[in-house]
């Protein structure tokens, strides 16, 4: 199955950062943000990746092009002889992973229809973002979808509020105080299924987002699903989130890092 990442936007909340890189090239724990989602596909037998690039592509295309070299000991001959060899194997020696420019300024629908001729036309496909990662078992989620027969299915969350929230009486007397508790609605947290008639709810302009009309329609018409997750979810839209996702590396206690389960989880070089 193709897993779709949408890696094309700005970033712009994230300044700090994604000035002088694209935002999914932003490090956690010493790796690509992009490397810890594909990762945790690939725990799950996901292996065959369509990268929609957009805002500084190119350098997410230099990095996947120099992956080999950077990931492995070498051997360089120098001269006339010139040749390459590497020496060991990386973890990651079966990804797939194709590099598609889809536009500077495209929204997330129009970039997935640019990707579509690198989609199978008779087969779903999972979508989800270059900046959210998730313990989300995707096995668990992929047979959701199958069971119910619709053309979509979203990942959802309850979000934790932003505020602590406080039970005020009439006396002005705070009776309770929950620090930034979870709200009672859900949230979209991405890592969507679709199937391919969901491409016709997309349009190639620069204007289709994903969120937006798409989405829209196919509730309208009764097509989209919702599976709900319980774990973890986390997506690095600022400075602070970028720290809080190091700190929880940095701590062993990354909750999405399910290929480390077995290990204590350590920055790689």
């Amino acid at each position: 199955m193709k897993v779709v990442i949408l890696c094309g936007g700005q970033g712009t909340r994230l300044r700090e950062e994604s000035e002088f890189r694209p935002k999914p090239l932003v490090d956690v724990g010493g790796r690509p943000i992009l490397w810890h989602i594909m990762k945790s596909f690939a725990h799950h037998g996901l292996r065959d990746f369509v990268l929609c690039l957009g805002y500084k592509g190119q350098m997410i295309k230099e990095y996947f092009l120099n992956y080999e070299a950077m990931n492995n000991d070498c051997t360089i001959q120098l001269g006339s002889r010139n040749a390459l060899t590497y020496h060991g194997a990386h973890a990651e020696q079966d990804f797939s992973v194709t590099l598609a420019d889809t536009g500077a300024d495209a929204l997330t629908g129009a970039r997935i229809m640019r990707a579509k001729h690198y989609l199978p036309a008779d087969e779903p496909f999972m979508v989800t973002y270059g900046d959210g990662v998730s313990d989300v078992d995707i096995g668990k989620l992929l047979a959701f979808h199958r069971s119910h027969g619709k053309l979509a299915t979203v990942t959802t969350v309850r979000p934790p509020s932003r505020f602590g929230i406080l039970e005020v009486g009439k006396d002005a007397r705070v009776s309770s105080f929950a620090e930034k508790p979870q709200m009672d609605g859900w949230a979209s947290a991405g890592f969507f299924v679709f199937e391919p008639g969901v491409l016709d709810y997309l349009e190639n302009r620069d204007d289709c987002a994903l969120e937006g009309e798409p989405l829209r329609r196919l509730a309208q018409d009764g097509q989209l699903m919702a599976y709900r997750h319980d774990g973890f979810f986390f997506a690095m839209d600022t400075y602070r989130e970028y720290l809080h996702l190091n700190d929880l590396w940095k701590s062993g206690e990354a909750p999405w890092a399910v290929w480390e389960r077995s290990r204590t989880l350590s920055p790689i070089a």
